[in-house]
């Protein structure tokens, strides 16, 4: 599974990558080492000490907040998001403009399960989305 992504973007094509929360901790921290990248989170809100920048997003059922370290991406970054499933696209989406506002470059995003009947690629058209199971 890492090395599938890992494939998919190639090694030196990222500067970092972020893992969303939780279980995209769990993904994207062997995608960073094996990439030779750096590893940064991307936490709801209220779970990170120290200064952050923040995005809100609709929820099928409301809505949620992301946030990120105001350090964690340096102007030009390449930054490839992790996480383990894309549903209606939200999530990610906000992680993208998370990264864009600190001066970052979204290299892709991948997934380790697409919801396809859920529309979520179509928010996220413009981003190279990889994902490994795809339910119709």
């Amino acid at each position: 599974m890492i090395d599938l992504i890992v494939v998919a973007f190639g090694r030196g094509n990222m500067d970092k990558v972020c893992g969303i929360e939780a279980r995209g901790f769990i993904l994207a921290s062997p995608v960073a080492y094996h990439a030779g990248a750096g590893f940064f989170p991307i936490r709801k809100e209220g779970k990170l000490p120290g200064d952050t920048v923040s995005e809100s997003y609709a929820l099928e059922y409301g809505e949620a907040t992301l946030e990120v370290h105001s350090d964690a991406v340096d102007p030009g970054d390449r930054v490839l998001i992790v996480d383990d499933v894309i549903a209606t696209g939200g999530t990610a989406a906000a992680a993208a403009q998370l990264i864009e506002r600190l001066g970052g470059t979204v290299a892709g995003i991948a997934c380790l399960i697409e919801l396809e009947f859920l529309g979520g690629r179509k928010k996220l058209d413009g981003y190279d989305l990889f994902s490994l199971l795809r339910y119709a």
